[in-house]
Formats: C-alpha cells, sequence, structure tokens
C-alpha cells in the first residue's frame, strides 16, 4: 500500500515541476486550489507561482514541452537531479542513487517513473510522504540548490523560478552561502548555444568523472548529510 500523503503543498510542487503533459494541464486547476487550501506557503508566494500555473493549464502543450526540455534537459546549470549539482558524474553519485533508493522503498514509496532517485520532482513526491520534521530537514540541506536555481531561472525570467523560491522558504533556513557561490560560480549556458553546452560537458567529464571528491567541497559535503538524513529517517520510523 502506498504511504498516505500529509503534506498536498509538496505533492502539488512535484507535479508542477514534472514533464508537461496533457493530464498535467487537465489537473491543474486542481493543483492551484490544493496549493490554495493548504496555505503553507505565504500569500506572496502562491500569488508568484499564478504566472506558471495559468501557463501550464492554458498555453500550448507542444509549446510547454519545448520550454521544459530547453530549460531542465539541455543545461547541467538547471538540472532537476539534485546529485547531478554536487557529484556530477563521480562514481559518489552512483552510490548516493542507490542509497536513496532503498530509502524510497523502506518509507514504503516505489517511483512510478522512468526518471532517476534524485529527481527532483520524485523526491517532493516521497516528502510528501514524510513527517514535516524530515520533510524540513532534506530541504535545508538543499536549500543552496533552490536558491542557485532559482537565481538562473530568474536571470532567463522564467516563471518556474517561483518554485524554487517556494522550496527555499519552505526549508526554513537560509542557503549556506560558500555552497551557494561554489554552484553560481559553474557554467551556465543558453540552451541554444550548442557550442558552449558541448564543451561544458566535455568539462564535466574531466572535472567530475576519475575523481570522487571534485566539485563544491561545501555543497558536496551538504548533500553528503541529505543523503544520511533520507537513509536515517526510514530505518528510525521502522523501529
Amino acid at each position: 500500500m502506498a504511504p498516505a500523503l500529509q503534506d498536498r503543498t509538496l505533492k502539488a510542487l512535484s507535479l508542477i515541476l514534472s514533464y508537461p503533459s496533457r493530464e498535467l494541464q487537465e489537473a491543474m486547476p486542481g493543483i492551484a486550489a490544493a496549493l490554495e487550501a493548504e496555505r503553507r506557503l505565504s500569500g506572496k508566494l502562491l500569488r508568484s507561482l499564478e504566472p506558471l500555473l495559468d501557463e501550464l493549464a492554458t498555453r500550448d502543450l507542444y509549446d510547454l514541452e519545448e520550454q521544459y526540455v530547453m530549460l531542465f534537459d539541455r543545461s547541467r546549470a538547471l538540472s532537476l537531479n539534485l546529485f547531478e549539482h554536487v557529484h556530477g558524474e563521480s562514481r559518489d553519485r552512483g552510490g548516493a542513487m542507490v542509497s536513496l533508493l532503498e530509502t524510497y522503498r523502506e518509507g514504503g514509496f516505489e517511483p512510478v517513473t522512468s526518471e532517476l532517485p534524485d529527481h527532483l520532482p520524485v523526491l517532493l513526491e516521497f516528502l510528501s510522504t514524510r513527517p514535516a520534521a524530515e520533510i524540513r530537514e532534506t530541504l535545508a540541506d538543499a536549500a543552496h540548490i533552490f536558491e542557485a536555481l532559482n537565481a538562473r531561472l530568474t536571470r532567463r525570467e522564467s516563471p518556474y523560478a517561483a518554485v524554487f523560491a517556494a522550496l527555499a522558504r519552505y526549508s526554513g533556513v537560509a542557503a549556506d552561502r560558500e555552497a551557494l557561490a561554489g554552484l553560481m560560480q559553474q557554467p551556465d549556458v543558453a540552451a541554444d548555444d550548442l557550442a558552449a553546452l558541448d564543451e561544458v560537458w566535455e568539462e564535466s567529464e574531466v572535472l567530475f568523472g576519475p575523481d570522487p571528491n571534485a566539485g563544491c567541497p561545501q555543497a558536496r559535503d551538504m548533500l553528503e548529510r541529505m543523503d544520511a538524513t533520507l537513509s536515517r529517517a526510514p530505518r528510525a520510523a521502522a523501529e
């Protein structure tokens, strides 16, 4: 039996960050209503989400799909796979992925998706079934990632920025400045600049591939604590 839903706001944000589909468009009125009814976000944050909610509900689906791919699939700097921002392509990422998947299963959560376990919509769906303290602790460890994505999407004038502003606020902590600075130093190129994108991928293979200690040390340490938090909490609940 699937774990009970405890936090409808996180479930709603998980759906909003999912790949656009006709089903998602049809569900948008209910998603907006859930956010409004639960009121876990401030009125200001709810208003900031309105342009994205309207766009997802009314814009041509093909345009929404193209926008999503250009933002989140073509740019490593905007990847929705959280471990991408810390472990890169290092060996550490595989181990962290396995640990996270085991955590999901121990919590009674089996992702029904082809996405990787660290895909943010998947993590948010899992967290929507967890106790409030566990939600806050996990989001707090990723606060610097949310702030970096918010800043990059704001520069692009993307309405998706509002989701990451909401998650950063929801974490209840200020992002670690050193970790955030480390992420913001990573290359952030336009999705239509194919030559620059190729260069980023090539450089990333050198930086992150053979060296498990590569990347931003502060960010890596914070997400390792996030790994430990996720792995520890379900076991404690089961005991």
